[in-house]
């Protein structure tokens, strides 16, 4: 129902909505595939050593995210000069070629050549955004932003799913079918995916806006620029624990398997779905984004300190609806973000904040994966798997003072131009 509800609340605006919503939901699908066993193929190159396992899963991250830093900013530049349409189409296309690599790599270092091509066409995610900004009024795009969460969440339940039950006979198969479904992606959006940037509102591309630390300057522009900038580091720095430590986390201390795995990250993403389509939408015509980030980041933080101490699995699944109310704060800072800058730069915009997101996961990975290796490294002794989870609680915390600091964010009713 939620799904079907979604849907009908795009048809009421641009059809474009419904096929950029379609192409994002098989674009996450294909990535969700991977995830439960990704964990699982670097133990079995390892030899099923869970402290090694984590250091290099966050050397993994950290790869993916400084592709992503790198090609966010270019990407961005380019959507703006070239329009979205096009932009999308080659990271769909790039996207299955690297699952195809994965799926037959005979050795860890092709596997880092597949994180970082990973890595260069998620950057086209910023490019998504831009779609949502330009065919949307700035009053509707915390709504937008929030269907397009939607379809996040909704991959993040079939992928999973997905790849844990296939793991479960090859663990390279899910591999293949992510390959598949991009290019099914891929000829879609061929097919169907219409340019959203109209000829008049394209800019020239420029080095120096492709720039990734040159495109951060963008959020010097104003202080509240700067300060939602801010937030939304923090919030994915935390984040970043959950693709870090998430799976190797649930295989030490539980003892799951990867389509148990598979199922609790399915279970993760329908909540998600729930949240962003039954909360997120109403809420957002009626409540200001600031209390709705602030809403966010308490959710995370409780969420987070609960994943950390859960003894037993089911503990751990009973924290996720309130671990994922924390995805009310990200709709709503994008949203406010989009209200600083003018249309010809929505792709400029969503370059710089996809450049603060990959920065976080360039330094997220590789603390949460060194603080788990610690916590379960015998010959220290410290026994405990849920340290990263409490660095990650302590970073939310800190979001959430920030944000209740802030001064003249009204949000969705009084700030809509």
């Amino acid at each position: 129902m939620i799904f079907v509800g979604t849907l009908a609340v795009l048809s009421i605006r641009r059809p474009a909505l419904i096929f950029i919503f379609i192409t994002v939901l098989l674009d996450v699908v294909s990535m969700g595939v991977v995830v439960p066993v990704l964990p699982q193929l670097v133990l079995g190159f390892l030899g099923n050593d869970f402290s090694r396992a984590a250091d290099l899963l966050g050397v993994f991250i950290s790869v993916w995210a400084f592709s992503h830093f790198i090609a966010s900013p270019v990407v961005g530049g380019l959507s703006d000069h070239f329009g979205r349409r096009p932009i999308i189409l080659l990271s769909n296309l790039t996207l299955a070629m690297d699952h195809f690599l994965m799926a037959f790599a005979p050795a860890l270092w092709v596997l880092f050549i597949g994180r970082a091509l990973s890595g260069i066409c998620s950057a086209t995610v910023s490019t998504a955004y831009a779609y949502i900004s330009d065919v949307t009024p700035g009053d509707k795009r915390a709504g937008s932003f929030a269907v397009l969460s939607t379809a996040f969440g909704l991959g993040f339940v079939v992928g999973p799913a997905i790849g844990g039950f296939l793991g479960q006979y090859d663990i390279r198969l899910p591999f293949l079918v992510a390959a598949l479904l991009g290019l099914a992606n891929f000829i879609y959006g061929l097919i169907i995916l219409p340019e959203s940037l109209a000829a008049g509102l394209r800019v020239p591309f420029s080095l120096q806006v492709a720039n990734p630390l040159v495109s951060l300057r963008l959020f010097r522009r104003s202080n509240q620029l700067s300060r939602l900038g801010f937030l939304s580091f923090i919030m994915q720095m935390a984040q970043q624990v959950l693709p870090a430590c998430a799976v190797l986390y649930m295989t030490y201390r539980y003892q799951w398997q990867v389509t148990q795995i598979g199922m609790a990250l399915a279970y993760v993403g329908a909540v998600y779905i729930a949240i962003q389509s039954g909360v997120m939408r109403p809420l957002s015509n009626r409540v200001s984004e600031k209390t709705l980030a602030i809403v966010g980041f308490l959710a995370g933080t409780i969420g987070l300190w609960i994943y950390g101490v859960a003894s037993a699995g089911v503990i751990f699944l009973a924290a996720i609806p309130i671990m994922e109310f924390w995805s009310l704060a990200q709709p709503s800072i994008y949203a406010l973000m989009t209200k600083e800058v003018d249309a010809a730069e929505q792709g400029r915009l969503q370059g710089a904040n996809s450049s603060v997101l990959a920065l976080a996961g360039l330094l997220g990975p590789g603390l949460f994966a060194k603080l788990f290796a610690i916590g379960v490294n015998p010959e220290i002794g410290l026994n405990m798997p849920g340290l990263p989870f409490f660095v990650a609680a302590a970073l939310m915390l800190l979001g959430l003072l920030v944000v209740i600091g802030l001064r003249g964010l009204q949000g969705s009713q009084i700030d809509k131009r």
